[in-house]
């Protein structure tokens, strides 16, 4: 089993950012790719994590199933990210990409409460002060009403709460399996799940079971999505190996900013002068705890 990691703050931040540029780039394919059915760009999600990094784990001779309460944790944790996952790309089928990521964020901040009352991570007034900042500045960002929108405006906030739980999960087992020995695992976990929608029927104009063979570029958009998606994910994971889930909360506020930039590139939607001023405000809040997160650093005193 790999041996527990001390806490690494600037490091867990680093990685937490590599996902934060990555995972927009995945959730750009998939609302490209949303005539095809949910549970088949789901499937294709985890078989792209399997094949990247099944050969990796068993290569550096990981151990997938050290015991039973990494199979549990893993377990819960791969249903939470399968359902999450799930409802982010229902919710691209509607939203912008930008508004449907900048509704999703209040995650962070639930994410940061629940680290304090569940985990007993500690939480002072400035890192909380900073994430109420960058939740207004999402506030700010989000564009449609509930009323414009309807129903599928609520789906990213089921996404954040499932994925609220889902980051609190990794945390507890991450220190005690590889990164890409758990990802591996879950790939493993989540096929079995996912393959059997893929014999169901396809119906109506946005289908969520049964099959489509992708032709000429949706090939490479499917490629392109499974492989950002499962490298952000590692990155994720090895964050929250290296950093409390409190510390990494407000990081990733600027998942926002550069999900609204792929949006812009790709899909031509630009937010407006109050959504740009709420780009700013969650840019401010991150850097800020970087600047705190390297203050505490260098005030700590050195370890044994």
């Amino acid at each position: 089993m790999s041996q527990p990691h001390a806490d690494r703050p600037l490091l867990g931040i680093v990685l937490m950012l590599g996902f934060c540029a990555i995972v927009p780039i995945a959730d750009a394919m998939a609302k490209l790719l949303g005539d095809f059915p949910l549970t088949q760009l789901v499937l294709i999600r985890f078989a792209a994590q399997a094949i990247l990094l099944l050969p990796l784990a068993l290569w550096l001779r990981q151990s997938l199933f050290p015991n039973a309460r990494v199979v549990r944790l893993t377990l819960l944790r791969t249903l939470l990210q399968m359902s999450g996952i799930g409802l982010m790309f229902t919710a691209l089928r509607y939203l912008p990409l930008a508004d449907a990521i900048a509704i999703a964020f209040v995650m962070p901040f639930i994410m940061l409460l629940l680290g304090w009352w569940v985990l007993n991570e500690e939480v002072g007034p400035r890192r909380l002060a900073a994430c109420a900042v960058g939740f207004a500045g999402t506030l700010m960002v989000v564009q449609p009403s509930f009323a414009e929108v309807g129903w599928p405006a609520l789906l990213p906030l089921a996404v954040a709460f499932i994925f609220a739980f889902f980051m609190l999960v990794t945390r507890q087992v991450a220190k005690e399996i590889d990164p890409v020995a758990l990802q591996g695992a879950a790939a493993i976990l989540a096929l079995p799940i996912l393959i059997p929608f893929v014999f169901l029927p396809v119906a109506g104009e946005t289908p969520l079971t049964g099959w489509i063979t992708p032709m000429g570029a949706d090939l490479g958009l499917f490629a392109i999505l499974g492989f950002a998606g499962a490298v952000a994910h590692l990155l994720m994971t090895w964050s929250l190996r290296f950093a409390p889930s409190a510390t990494l909360a407000p990081m990733q506020y600027l998942e926002i900013p550069l999900a609204t930039l792929v949006g812009f590139v790709i899909f031509g939607d630009l937010p407006d002068g109050l959504a740009a001023w709420g780009i700013v405000v969650t840019i401010a809040a991150g850097l800020y705890i970087v600047w705190r997160e390297r203050a505490v650093s260098r005030a700590a005193p050195p370890a044994a």
